[in-house]
């Protein structure tokens, strides 16, 4: 049997400018296309999950690019490490290229995984390819990591170079191979009735002044794509302009998200800042699942909460006032709200749900102090004034059917300043 590579997709789900993909097709070897539905995960997951199911359609149409060059793709589902050692048997295997994931699973699974494939003789050969900048790219002088976004930032655009996305490369080194492609219910899901939408970048030129207003729908839809790696973050980049570096600065939050979570990995079930850890939350139960259904009262939280139950979506300035609503208005811990939007959100990534629900808790790095409290009422006026965004989500909005405020604003307030000064002595 002749020696082989194997490509493993993970969250690079397309063949153009896919760095570990073309590392592969540039070594001696034929390659093996790989993807494994890891169990570890989908066992936590409703059976229509929306992500599942785009993951499963890109793998289809990947499958169908790879067929034009008398390859497809290898299909498994399963736990990663049984999986490796399982094609390991099956193949004569000289190195598996893959592109790195920084999240701490990911990291761990790696790390086992190596040493099976180490075991047998086997090289695992991981890159950069999800991020411009990786976990230690971008330190300060003395060597340590940013935990402020502004100077991180400034590095990050210092130390930005220019770099061509690549076409796929070699394209005659692929195994030539036929696999059975599984159908959704082989690997036990079926259709789901949310889908990810196409992303569209056409709205860049007005992202700066229209960004905040949840009616205007100027959403580049493009985190799902960047979560799957369904487009390439170098292509996006080199698409923009001078004019467009508001949408780049959202860009660079998620990866200053993903150092964070790098460098202080207790951030996934602990406060980044642990003079928070005594905030005696009060988790009521009831005003959760008012929360989670929107159906608190407050038009622009509960008009986010439908349109992300409904769609998977929910635009960035109404995260904001729902996260910051459900921590300082009634009390509850950021950790049930992240866990919710971990389950719900198309673009659910680890680092940038955490960071984003830390700051809004007043608890993470750089966050929002914990007296800065959003007005939900002030905010409804300010970026939905006409009210086009809550009555295209709340229909029976403005009749006896809408609910009462769950809490009064300046109650809440004044609750959550005593509370997390408490909790803070």
């Amino acid at each position: 049997m002749a020696e082989i590579s194997v490509f493993w997709f993970r969250r690079d789900l397309r063949l153009h400018d896919n760095t570990a993909l073309n590392k592969a097709l540039s070594s001696n070897q034929k390659v093996l296309c790989v993807f494994i539905f890891d169990e570890n995960i989908l066992n936590e997951l409703s059976k229509d999950d929306a992500r599942v199911n785009f993951i499963y359609q890109r793998l289809k149409l990947i499958n169908k690019q790879l067929q034009n060059y008398k390859t497809s793709l290898l299909v498994l589902k399963g736990k990663p490490l049984d999986i490796w050692k399982q094609i390991a048997e099956n193949y004569q295997i000289k190195t598996v290229f893959s592109n790195k994931d920084y999240e701490p699973y990911a990291i761990n699974r790696d790390v086992k995984i190596a040493e099976i494939l180490k075991e047998k003789g086997i090289v695992f050969s991981t890159f950069k390819d999800q991020v411009i900048h990786e976990e230690n790219d971008v330190l300060k002088n003395d060597g340590k990591p940013y935990t402020v976004f502004t100077p991180y930032k400034n590095k990050w655009l210092d130390v930005y170079k220019h770099k061509t996305p690549e076409k796929i490369a070699n394209t005659n080194k692929f195994l030539n191979t036929t696999h059975v492609f599984p159908t959704l219910s082989d690997i036990g899901f079926k259709a789901s009735s949310i889908q990810v939408r196409d992303y569209n970048l056409n709205h860049l030129g007005v992202y700066k002044e229209k960004r905040d207003f949840p009616d205007a729908d100027i959403t580049s839809y493009l985190s799902p794509h960047l979560r799957f790696g369904t487009v390439s973050i170098r292509e996006i980049i080199n698409k923009l302009n001078k004019n467009n570096s508001v949408f780049l600065s959202e860009l660079i939050w998620r990866e200053f998200f993903m150092q964070i979570l790098y460098h202080f990995p207790h951030v996934v079930t602990r406060n980044f800042k642990s003079k928070y850890d005594g905030v005696p939350w009060r988790n009521n139960k009831a005003e959760f699942k008012k929360w989670c259904e929107g159906k608190t009262g407050y038009p622009m939280v509960d008009a986010g909460m439908r349109q992300l139950n409904k769609t998977g979506y929910m635009h960035n300035r109404v995260r904001m006032i729902t996260a910051g609503f459900l921590c300082k208005h009634l009390l509850i811990d950021w950790r049930r709200g992240e866990a919710y939007f971990a389950k719900k959100l198309l673009d659910y990534e680890l680092a940038s749900n955490n960071g984003n629900w830390q700051w809004a808790a007043g608890t993470g790095c750089d966050a929002a102090p914990y007296f800065r409290i959003f007005n939900p009422i002030e905010q409804l006026k300010k970026f939905d004034k006409n009210l086009e965004y809550v009555k295209k989500w709340i229909p029976e909005f403005g009749t006896s059917d809408y609910p009462e405020p769950i809490v009064d604003h300046k109650y809440a307030r004044q609750r959550a300043l005593a509370t997390y000064k408490e909790g803070l002595q």
